[in-house]
């Protein structure tokens, strides 16, 4: 009898701790927050988001919420000072949040955009707030000539180039395997793939030691996405290219990372879906967010700067709101 009375009263502590989760789960509360994180410096919208879609290469003026990028408690600290940097899709979204935080560390930005007039001159106007000089280019740089007279307009008008950061890109999803054309699957190739290879066969003979070269990745290139068979390629693409690139240039002084955004919202996404699919957006990670451009953009500054990352070659840096 001695024997059975410790062992029945933890059998009877396991069902009290038992019958506790379940009371709980029954009236649905935990010990946190079961809304979206919010761990910055101010709150960042979350699903439901307005219903839209935006006809490419979406124009970031006109999406609801408008994104945030100017990062306002963000303080620089000369990171990149007297800095080069040429930015591809700078215009909007996570380029125009990079643009404004390297000049706020001292850069000088050159903008590389496709054909948003409106949104690559509030990033110009943005960019000479902080007091650095701002060039538009307006190009594709699935053309190899574009982008090798885009490097020779920063280094003629700039004196130099020390940073290059590829972000455009192009994404359209395809619920089915069928769905992919081959047009379709060879813009995603030319803009993404052939986009990044041109800039850096342009750039890289500009760049001297210390140079820095920041690829925009993604998480799609880390797990994949059913609907975005193409996108997923160039972006597990892109973090092999920024692996394979890095050892290239090691003897140059030049290092090459990534970033690979999770969800983020800008006119990318709005101008990929169905406008009832974006209410939703980003809800499906642990974060229950989709993050800000501004919430990207300091890793950016990390991996651009001697201060940050001397020591870092090479890399992809998730940044995916814990997904």
């Amino acid at each position: 009898m001695t024997n059975e009375q410790p062992s029945e009263r933890t059998a009877d502590h396991q069902r009290d701790i038992q019958e506790e989760i379940h009371e709980r789960d029954q009236r649905g509360t935990s010990s946190g927050n079961s809304g979206a994180m919010q761990a910055g410096a101010r709150n960042y919208p979350e699903p439901p988001l307005p219903e839209q879609s935006l006809p490419k290469p979406g124009q970031e003026h006109e999406l609801e919420p408008r994104p945030m990028y100017d990062a306002p408690y963000y303080k620089g600290s000369e990171k990149l000072k007297d800095k080069v940097a040429i930015i591809t899709g700078a215009d909007s979204g996570i380029g125009r949040a990079v643009a404004i935080l390297y000049a706020r560390e001292g850069a000088d930005i050159v903008v590389s955009y496709l054909s948003e007039d409106t949104d690559a001159e509030e990033t110009k106007r943005a960019v000479e707030a902080e007091g650095r000089r701002c060039i538009l280019s307006r190009g594709d740089i699935a053309d190899l000539d574009y982008c090798r007279s885009l490097v020779d307009e920063a280094v003629t008008t700039l004196g130099k180039l020390d940073i290059l950061v590829n972000n455009a890109g192009f994404q359209v999803h395809a619920n089915e395997l069928e769905d992919l054309s081959a047009e379709h699957f060879d813009q995603t190739m030319k803009t993404n793939l052939y986009g990044l290879y041109n800039m850096c066969r342009a750039a890289v003979p500009q760049m001297g030691e210390g140079g820095a070269i920041v690829n925009s990745g993604s998480v799609v290139g880390l797990h994949g996405k059913a609907q975005l068979l193409d996108y997923s390629i160039t972006k597990g693409g892109i973090h092999a290219f920024t692996r394979s690139l890095a050892s290239s240039l090691i003897a140059r002084g030049i290092r090459v990372n990534a970033v690979a955004p999770g969800p983020v919202w800008t006119p990318l996404n709005p101008s990929d879906r169905e406008a009832e699919d974006i209410a939703q957006f980003g809800g499906s990670v642990p974060m229950k967010r989709p993050a800000q451009p501004e919430e990207l953009a300091p890793a950016y500054v990390f991996l651009a700067s001697s201060h940050t990352a001397s020591y870092i070659t090479g890399e992809v840096l998730p940044v995916t709101g814990g997904g």
